[in-house]
């Protein structure tokens, strides 16, 4: 064999043996580093969260409320900026946006995806049957598997029967205003809205509640115009469940009461706010990573209650009198009270036979409501509730 012979066949190994090497370097790169059942170094963790709007950009409201319980997970956990993928302005109503950003996304080879709206659930399903080694956990979806794809809320409608107590022995006027984003076809808005009208009539049966829909999730000047049209009207308490601190700043405008939600709105409209129903989501995001680390991950949808820490009603507003004259003395009791049936599990707000505004009778004597009916089934409005056209 001549030289130049050897001399090309070295040459030939030398390349076969770096192809070898490039090869495993991607393979290395590829490598799937979560697998249901096995723990997971938090160093190599990697988290996405998709936002419906900016929550950098906010000081209160639906967004700044998850961003602001990523960011306790993350000092919990003890994770790096780097470890956080963000995604926000993303439209929930538009199902090619939501998949392009999410693939955006797992091109960053992140463990966990958060998808923090409603509307994102369908992209989820089909993204996590495309990526095993991903886990999905989606806001108020039903969708589950048995490997890597969840859904999360919390039994909100309890702290939102603690907001109606306040409400009723704070009218005036018996008329109490509330801003909704959907209407009965939302089970999340309306059995909320119903939980609050609960707690209104447990103390005040002659009160009202006038209920102004906007139809969508995050529409700020329509939450301030359907505030402005509650107020008109002669509500003089404004509650809500939509995005924005909009309705809280209306209210405080025209001197009437407000009850905030997501977040304390008390710094948006402190000559208004009453309280504010708030979520606390760095309880179940840090409960959700630990149990990545830990390797106990499971997929059963998550439904976190009073008790639980992930919502709860913030406190009563300081800048406001509560003297004996409104009933002052009385509320803290009764809220400690109501609190304390809940977190008991003996009452779980929707208990017993209750009557529609059409006439109809729900529930059952001397039962509460599932889970499952509250969550997908709540297609009625409590007798003390009037929609506004």
């Amino acid at each position: 064999m001549g030289e130049i012979m050897r001399k090309r066949i070295c040459i030939h190994y030398y390349l076969l043996f770096f192809l070898f090497l490039s090869l495993a370097v991607v393979s290395c790169k590829k490598e799937i580093i979560w697998k249901p059942g096995i723990p997971l170094a938090k160093e190599k963790l990697k988290i996405a969260v998709i936002h419906l709007n900016d929550p950098f950009t906010e000081s209160s409201g639906y967004s700044y409320a998850h961003e602001d319980g990523i960011q306790e997970m993350k000092r919990n956990i003890g994770l790096a900026d780097t470890q956080i993928i963000h995604k926000v302005n993303v439209s929930n109503g538009d199902l090619a946006e939501i998949e392009e950003t999410i693939r955006d996304c797992i091109a960053e080879s992140p463990n966990i995806i958060i998808a923090t709206a409603d509307g994102y659930e369908k992209i989820c399903k089909k993204l996590a049957g495309e990526y095993p080694n991903i886990i999905f956990t989606q806001i108020y979806g039903n969708s589950h598997n048995n490997s890597n794809l969840t859904a999360y809320f919390g039994r909100v409608y309890q702290a939102r029967y603690l907001s109606g107590i306040v409400a009723g022995l704070r009218t005036r006027t018996d008329k109490i205003g509330f801003v909704a984003a959907w209407g009965k076809d939302n089970s999340q808005v309306t059995s909320g809205l119903n939980a609050f009208a609960l707690g209104v009539e447990k103390v005040n049966p002659r009160a009202k509640i006038h209920v102004k829909i906007t139809h969508s999730w995050f529409d700020p000047m329509g939450e301030t115009l359907a505030a402005r049209t509650l107020i008109a009207k002669g509500c003089d308490i404004v509650a809500q469940h939509c995005d924005t601190h909009n309705p809280q700043v209306e209210a405080e405008k025209a001197g009437v009461w407000g009850i905030g939600y997501n977040t304390d709105m008390k710094a948006d409209a402190p000559g208004a706010v009453l309280t504010s129903v708030i979520w606390q989501w760095g309880a179940y995001y840090t409960a959700l990573v630990q149990s990545v680390i830990d390797g106990t991950f499971t997929t059963a949808p998550y439904y976190g209650s009073l008790k639980d820490g992930v919502f709860d009603l913030s406190p009563l507003n300081e800048n406001i009198s509560w003297d004996p004259k409104t009933g002052g003395p009385s509320v803290r009791r009764l809220l400690e009270e109501e609190r304390l049936r809940i977190e008991s599990g003996a009452f779980d707000v929707f208990n017993g036979i209750m009557e529609t505004n059409d006439g109809r009778h729900i529930g059952r004597e001397g039962e509460n409501l599932s889970i499952g009916e509250i969550h997908s089934g709540t297609d009625w409005y409590y007798r003390n509730v009037a929609e506004i056209k």
